[in-house]
């Protein structure tokens, strides 16, 4: 996709969170990076996902909650199965959305996921006990595969805003892209071939947030 040519961007709305700042944000970096004809749409309808060019899957609350919304779609899954997995079109997940890609959620029991990447959901239990659980606010980026599209402007060290109680364990190291030390590492960005997913939100992570999803919109895996 060039800077100038026309694509769209479906943020998935399955009742989960304000979607508003994460579209304003978006709008907001394609502006910035030259792409006028963008239009980003918030969308349950599994059509308008099927058709987009990129998709975003925010999401905020439990693992088992967010599924459950997904699910309640008729026909969202197998949309995003077939936009996503099959026709490889590039994919983002925010917080909860990022961890949906997982095989499975531990949190108030055992939840499957959407099973695209090798990782599962579990509670943070940093290595210093005296760390507060959510981990929440400002944390710096340790870019474990700076080369990585995404990354590309995004300085080792810049800060970034999380809000969360779990995150991944990955299986497979050459998922993370990124991550951040809360004693202990916490994925902040994983992802495969054509699937990206930010367990910050980059709708509140100010300049680094917008370069990260500009970069998202110029990517072509």
């Amino acid at each position: 996709m060039t800077a100038t040519s026309p694509a769209s961007v479906a943020l998935i709305d399955y009742g989960s969170g304000n979607l508003r700042s994460a579209a304003k944000a978006v709008e907001r970096a394609g502006h910035e990076a030259g792409h006028h004809g963008l239009t980003v749409s918030v969308t349950a309808d599994p059509d308008a996902i099927a058709k987009a060019d990129r998709i975003i899957l925010p999401g905020v609350g439990a693992f088992a909650d967010c599924m459950g919304g997904l699910l309640a779609v008729d026909g969202l899954r197998d949309a995003l199965e077939e936009a996503v997995i099959h026709r490889g079109r590039p994919f983002l997940g925010i917080c909860v959305g990022m961890q949906l890609m997982a095989r499975e959620g531990r949190e108030h029991g055992v939840h499957p996921g959407l099973g695209w990447i090798d990782a599962v959901v579990e509670r943070l239990a940093p290595a210093d006990p005296t760390l507060k659980i959510p981990h929440m606010g400002w944390n710096e980026l340790v870019l474990d595969q700076p080369e990585h599209p995404l990354l590309d402007g995004i300085a080792p060290g810049a800060h970034v805003y999380f809000v969360h109680s779990y995150g991944l364990k990955v299986g497979d190291p050459a998922l993370l892209k990124a991550h951040a030390d809360y004693a202990g590492v916490v994925p902040a960005l994983v992802g495969r071939d054509n699937l990206a997913g930010t367990q910050f939100h980059p709708e509140k992570s100010q300049a680094t947030g917008l370069r990260l999803i500009a970069n998202f919109l110029g990517w072509t895996p």
